[in-house]
């Protein structure tokens, strides 16, 4: 269920730093959590909503976005990934989840769900207030460009069946449209750009998380496995990025 989420006065001091204003959902059954996280994000500027219930959460995700949400995996009922997986049925909106620092598996399974990026319990608001910055400022950018703001703009990309479309975020194979979220557009984007050249792990990380924050190497490949079955699903034959074992992954657009 939802539940009445603590205001925080504005200081004098707050609007210093805010570049945007941004509505975060945190979706989480610990009370106690959502109300220290909603304060601290508060504090920054952002606009919260906190949920305490997974269903009614994912309602309201569905009826009224908004910007990113922030989703514990450990919750009664619906847990966080079957409503990232529900989530990514309709919507591409921004996920983070927040996983058991002793089940890394929980990882891995979050990312191919679909999610945008994982902060691992206990975790520092710091931390998890940077990583939703970084994938806010993603976002933007694909507004920006999307509106005409006159932001530089990526050209549209087309290799072999591949055709991505930077200013309007859309990518079709085959004609087919494909539904990926920022960071595997990011992803794609960065391999189809230079058809047969590998991209390493690394290389790949620098175009998906742009700001300094440490992810682990194998979110790239959690990334990789999440985007390969999107496209299967319009194409069971797709096989144009390939693994190069202690390399990296290329796209091969023959």
């Amino acid at each position: 269920m939802a539940f009445r989420q603590p205001t925080l006065p504005l200081a004098k001091t707050q609007t210093k730093t805010i570049t945007m204003t941004a509505t975060i959902a945190l979706v989480d059954d610990d009370r106690n959590i959502l109300t220290s996280v909603a304060v601290a994000l508060q504090a920054e500027g952002f606009l919260t909503r906190v949920y305490t219930d997974g269903d009614v959460a994912l309602k309201a995700l569905i009826d009224n976005p908004p910007d990113l949400a922030v989703c514990d995996i450990k919750m009664p009922r619906l847990d966080g990934l079957e409503l990232l997986r529900r989530l990514r049925e309709v919507s591409t909106l921004p996920v983070i989840l927040l996983t058991s620092k002793d089940q890394e598996i929980d990882e891995a399974l979050g990312l191919a769900a679909g999610a945008d990026d994982y902060v691992t319990k206990p975790f520092s608001q710091r931390l998890l207030i940077a990583r939703i910055r970084a994938i806010l400022r993603r976002v933007e950018l694909v507004r920006e460009a999307v509106g005409g703001s006159g932001e530089p703009a990526g050209e549209p990309i087309v290799r072999g069946r591949l055709a991505m479309d930077p200013q309007r975020h859309r990518v079709h194979w085959d004609g087919r449209e494909v539904a990926l979220t920022v960071t595997e557009f990011l992803i794609v984007e960065a391999l189809a750009s230079r058809p047969d050249v590998v991209k390493s792990r690394n290389q790949l990380l620098d175009v998906a998380y742009q700001d300094d924050v440490y992810v682990d190497d194998r979110t790239i490949d959690s990334h990789i496995k999440r985007i390969r079955r999107k496209f299967k699903a319009v194409d069971t034959d797709f096989d144009a990025i390939d693994t190069l074992y202690g390399a990296g992954y290329r796209f091969a657009e023959g």
